[in-house]
């Protein structure tokens, strides 16, 4: 169609009746379909419900105002709700500065706990493996929260007149147990059947490793009792705490030991009779090794192809096994010793001496002159010298004699005064009596904690006599 004749018909009143028409209709069909829509998709119980009953208006409610929170409830509302809580493990080499820069918090928060009293120790010693508790808002930080001990959580909250310092406690509780094991191979293994950790094994080696050489000594069938402290948090196990009295039957001889603290708060262990289960020299100046070769005056050397006494002991033990000082004594040699590789002289108290031979090298500013005390490392296990494999060789001299370290009868410890003799000897009584009491092979029944005998363990531990948790294993795992 020509334009001319295009622009005529709009411009014909024909025309824009047929528009006005057309639109009318557009809208009521959109506006019905809409009606449509909405009364499909209403729910059945609406459409199809019976009318409700008409009954007379009821008497409308008074009002009440309802009075809005004040400003300070409302923004506690808000920072409530915007509040962010960050719990920090601390790294090595961390810093409470370099962990405020890691969360974008306010240093000025930082220096304004610091400046608390008491506090800035507990905030600057930051160990691996510490957990800290952030909570902050918006770079602000509302409470910091860290375990400054086992039993002390400190808190430094913000208050309307700046941070304020709480600390609470957490106190742990202590139980006792006894438990009864016979050693098939070793001293762990034994102790892993009867529910024993390590620690505590350590410690009962420890004990009775003056009369006792756990390298040579034990025996299929020896069979050990344990009564000991387990420290729980919340009802939650922490760890093990110390061995309160035991028994070690070695190859038919019965040892004992019970812990006492005497006046000047020392702890040791001692004998039924009151003498010091500490001896001045160790049995063994390495743990858990094996003797390879024993004293020998008449050994037939392996690499010299001669008769030449073996005028000590060796134990075989990996290279870097520590090697402690067998007593208290002064360093008179290190340095190399010909055959001996590696060694170091120790001078002892009534004209002892003991040599450490083989060693792969010495403990750090180890020199001659140096003060030593019993069980201090002074080297590690090697095989320098004339030596077939790794391994200590130890001897023990008397006024220059050679003794053999396995049998020599070594001088103890200082014994005890007499007034705390008879406070040992009235405190270990019923621990003593406990060691002795039959146990079935199942967990006895436990008992409250009430405190134990005056010296012999800390206040709330359990009643003499009767330990907790009380059981016995044989080969055989207990409770």
């Amino acid at each position: 169609m020509p334009p001319n004749r295009f622009a005529a018909l709009r411009a014909s009143p024909r025309f824009r009746w047929l528009a006005v028409f057309a639109a009318t209709v557009a809208v009521a069909a959109v506006a019905g379909f809409a009606v449509w829509h909405a009364t499909r998709d209403a729910p059945s119980s609406i459409a199809t419900g019976p009318e409700p009953p008409i009954t007379a208006p009821a008497a409308a409610a008074p009002s009440v105002a309802v009075p809005a929170p004040p400003e300070s409830a409302a923004a506690a509302v808000v920072q409530q709700a915007a509040a962010s809580i960050s719990d920090v493990v601390v790294g090595r080499n961390d810093t409470l500065d370099a962990i405020f820069r890691r969360l974008a918090l306010d240093p000025a928060d930082l220096a304004a706990m610091r400046n608390l009293p008491g506090v800035r120790s507990s905030l600057d010693f930051l160990k691996p493996r510490d957990a800290i508790k952030l909570t902050h808002i918006g770079g602000a930080v509302q409470e910091l929260a860290r375990q400054v001990s086992e039993t002390q959580t400190l808190h430094v909250v913000r208050g309307d007149a700046g941070f304020e310092v709480k600390m609470t406690d957490n106190p742990v509780q202590t139980r006792i147990r006894t438990a009864t094991a016979t050693i098939d191979s070793s001293l762990f293994q034994a102790a892993e059947s009867a529910q024993i950790s390590d620690a505590v094994a350590l410690k009962l080696a420890n004990v009775f490793g003056w009369d006792i050489d756990f390298v040579l000594d034990i025996r299929e069938g020896d069979r050990f009792t344990a009564t000991y402290e387990q420290i729980y948090q919340d009802g939650k196990y922490l760890r093990d705490g110390e061995v309160l009295a035991a028994e070690f039957v070695n190859n038919g001889k019965v040892y004992r030991a019970v812990r006492f603290v005497n006046d000047a708060g020392a702890a040791g262990y001692y004998a039924p009779d009151g003498k010091p289960m500490r001896k001045a020299f160790l049995r063994a100046p390495v743990e858990f090794t094996r003797v390879s070769s024993v004293f020998n005056s008449h050994r037939l050397h392996p690499i010299l192809n001669l008769i030449r006494g073996h005028m000590g002991t060796d134990y075989a033990a990996p290279i870097g096994t520590p090697v402690h000082a067998a007593g208290d004594g002064r360093v008179s040699f290190k340095g190399d010793r010909g055959g001996y590789g590696n060694a170091v002289i120790l001078a002892h108290t009534n004209n002892v001496s003991t040599l450490y031979g083989h060693m792969s090298r010495f403990a750090k500013n180890l020199h001659v002159g140096l003060r030593v005390a019993q069980g201090d490392v002074i080297g590690y296990v090697g095989m320098t010298g004339l030596a077939t494999g790794p391994h200590l060789h130890y001897e023990y001299l008397t006024n220059g004699v050679h003794r053999n370290p396995q049998t020599v009868q070594l001088p103890g410890a200082d014994p005890l005064s007499a007034e705390s003799l008879t406070k040992f000897l009235a405190a270990s009584a019923p621990w003593l009596a406990a060691l002795s009491a039959p146990r079935s092979g199942s967990a006895g029944a436990q008992t409250p904690n009430t405190p134990s005998p005056p010296g012999v363990a800390a206040p709330g531990t359990a009643p003499p006599g009767v330990p907790q948790n009380s059981g016995e294993a044989s080969r055989t795992a207990v409770n």
